[in-house]
């Protein structure tokens, strides 16, 4: 049986495969910016909107929601060996 789900199921994280530099990479909950002036990234910045994360958590959806955010994380952070 498939279940349905919510447009944001799964979103709380940008994806951390594919970005673009000085540029902020939006996640339902979760962003982050990796700045560069060159050859090396001279800052990262991870921010969270609390309001979105309270959104998050009054969801029935959010355990399994989050636990598969943390899984494609996970995997994300295997192939790019972070």
């Amino acid at each position: 049986m498939k279940r349905e789900h919510k447009a944001c199921y799964g979103t709380m994280f940008h994806e951390t495969l594919h970005f673009k530099t000085n540029r902020e990479m939006n996640g339902k909950v979760f962003s982050f910016e990796l700045d560069s002036l060159g050859l090396g990234r001279s800052e990262r910045v991870v921010n969270a909107d609390i309001t979105e994360w309270d959104d998050c958590l009054n969801c029935a959806e959010f355990d399994h929601c989050y636990r598969f955010c943390m899984a494609k994380l996970t995997l994300e952070g295997a192939i790019t060996g972070d």
